[in-house]
């Protein structure tokens, strides 16, 4: 099957991961009056990291047969020297506003889905 470039409406999954996406930074964005660039590596990583029920794993654990060790996990491992502790803790508290944001956005999407759904009632 042939698809026209620039149109994300011919392949369901691409269109699925883009609204994703897309709500994640506009939750960011609309959360704190910043650029909304500014959080795309940070989504990105939690999108990347978080399970995903279609495959029942985060997808950089399909692609590397192993869980992502993140630079804010290297204390938890054992690591004598840990790089800028600034960075780990500004990067901890900007995960988990991700996590925040994504079960948010998931709510927000599960509540405009159930609009559209009514109830069948089978008879044998």
């Amino acid at each position: 099957m042939f698809s026209i470039a620039f149109h994300p409406q011919t392949d369901g999954q691409s269109e699925r991961t883009i609204q994703i996406l897309e709500d994640m930074l506009r939750s960011c964005a609309l959360e704190r009056t910043c650029n909304w660039d500014d959080y795309i590596c940070l989504v990105e990583f939690s999108y990347n990291n978080s399970w995903h029920a279609s495959i029942k794993c985060a997808p950089f654990e399909m692609l590397y047969g192993r869980k992502c060790h993140a630079p804010i996990c290297w204390d938890q491992v054992g690591e004598r020297f840990i790089e800028g502790p600034k960075m780990i803790e500004v990067t901890n508290v900007k995960v988990v506003v991700a996590k925040e944001k994504l079960k948010e956005a998931h709510a927000r999407q599960k509540s405009y889905a159930d609009k559209h759904r009514r109830s069948l009632e089978f008879q044998p």
